[in-house]
């Protein structure tokens, strides 16, 4: 189980992408449309005054179940070893059983 400052943490950032996401966007567009590469700098100046937190790259997906940040499948949102024993619990329909 991950630490629940961590989780907050990540809950914390995806509020963050969530509110930035339209200033982002729009900023993107608007340098793209624009000709002259002064311009284009004074946009890109925009673009870096939100927080660092707010970026879209920094987000991480964790487990659904545990908070465990790495190997989790995108299909389930939920890591290796939890999705291998709901598998075997025949909790997933669909999902074929492997043993290794």
């Amino acid at each position: 189980m991950a630490r629940k400052s961590l989780i907050q943490r990540e809950k914390k950032r995806q509020r963050l992408e969530q509110k930035y996401h339209l200033i982002r966007r729009s900023s993107k567009k608007e340098i793209k449309r624009v000709p002259s590469l002064s311009d284009k700098w004074e946009i890109h100046g925009k673009l870096q005054s939100p927080p660092r937190n707010s970026a879209p790259t920094r987000l991480h997906r964790r487990c659904f179940s545990t908070g465990r940040p790495r190997a989790t499948y995108r299909d389930f949102g939920l890591s290796g070893h939890i999705l291998r024993e709901m598998v075997h619990a025949c909790l997933l329909p669909g999902a074929t059983r492997s043993s290794w």
